[in-house]
């Protein structure tokens, strides 16, 4: 049978990522996984105890409108429940944002690289990608400013996913008001914000005055609920009565409700994390600084991008030899096989990575 299908989706192509499915190795169960950017000190100790204590939800349809975590991310963030928005995980969200704004053809700004996802959903909705190649957003600041014209859309990850560049809040707030102006749409990944060791370049205070800004967060990154898929959006009500509208029903399982809650209230945790960030963000970047083979850039946050002499294929393959998984960079649209990204992750396994880097 032949389907008549769009050519959005003839041409649409799956982003690789990191994480222990990522490569066709068989991988050993014990693998340290070094290419996922995940809070290295795991999830909060109440959220074990939340989802012992729920199973019998299993038998029982979610809460359509995830409404008990939609007032703790409230008390949370500050942002009243109609400017929220929960998914199942930040993907779902950056899909339905492209599906509900993005029009065919619309003009999308994205500075690279970045997260894959930004052009995979804007693509698959109709939209005109035009790239700012630029390791470090806050060197091209008048450049992005041009590129931005009447109802465009622009993608930004801040925190950068993979540089590790934290773009100036003095900066982003250029960028949001030129944009504001054009009346185009800014989409801020603040997914690792709150893994940046004692600075805090949110715009989450700016969004009763910008109408324009859309903010994405993770419980993936900041509070390690990779498996359960939960994250949340932040935006003006109009926007957030759009964005709820569309999205699937039950799309945020009842246990990731339940967890995502408990590991709000868990603050020590994310205050644990960051002085581990802070302290081991150090010690990789100064102990792999002194190896022959790579260079790190500059990174804000859990995790740093190096450029290497040696294959990026050929250093993952070597890597998991020694049960070490590291990110290799070159399905990355801006990078190349030059690059590998790594995750900052805790200090007796970070001393095993920086072994076996020198070792190669």
């Amino acid at each position: 049978m032949k389907f008549n299908l769009e050519r959005n989706i003839l041409n649409h192509n799956t982003v690789r990522h990191g994480g222990i499915y990522s490569t066709d190795m068989k991988l050993d169960p014990k693998i340290i996984d070094f290419s996922s950017n995940v809070n290295p000190l795991g999830f909060p100790y109440p959220v074990k105890n939340v989802i012992k204590k729920n199973t019998s939800l299993l038998s029982i349809y979610p809460d359509p409108n995830s409404s008990n975590l939609k007032d703790d991310l409230a008390k949370y963030t500050g942002i009243t429940k109609r400017q929220i928005v929960v998914g199942n995980g930040a993907t779902e969200i950056i899909y339905n944002f492209c599906k509900a704004f993005i029009r065919k053809n619309n003009r999308v700004i994205i500075p690279i690289p970045t997260f894959g996802e930004y052009e995979a959903a804007a693509l698959l909705h109709g939209g005109h990608i035009s790239y700012l190649k630029t390791m470090n957003l806050n060197e091209k600041i008048p450049e992005l400013q041009h590129m931005i014209t009447k109802n465009n859309c622009i993608f930004l990850c801040n925190p950068n996913n993979p540089t590790g560049s934290l773009i100036k809040r003095k900066n982003m707030l250029k960028i949001l008001e030129t944009a504001y102006h054009k009346s185009t749409l800014v989409f801020l990944d603040e997914c690792f914000t709150e893994l940046v060791p004692e600075s805090n370049e949110s715009l989450i205070s700016n969004l009763k005055e910008f109408d324009n800004l859309f903010i994405l967060r993770s419980l993936t990154k900041s509070f390690g609920l990779a498996g359960l898929r939960i994250g949340y959006g932040l935006g003006s009500k109009k926007m957030i009565d759009v964005l709820t509208r569309i999205k699937m029903p039950w799309n945020v399982n009842a246990l990731a409700q339940k967890a995502a809650s408990a590991a709000l209230s868990s603050k020590s945790h994310l205050d644990k994390t960051r002085k581990l960030v802070k302290n081991e963000l150090a010690f990789l970047t100064s102990s792999i600084s002194k190896i022959k083979n790579f260079t790190c850039y500059p990174s804000s946050t859990n995790f740093i991008l190096l450029e290497s002499k040696i294959n990026s294929k050929t250093v993952q393959k070597k890597l998991i030899k020694k049960k070490l998984l590291i990110r290799d960079c070159s399905t990355i649209r801006g990078l190349d096989n030059k690059f590998i990204r790594i995750a900052v992750r805790t200090h007796k396994e970070n001393m095993k990575l920086v072994k076996a880097l020198e070792e190669i």
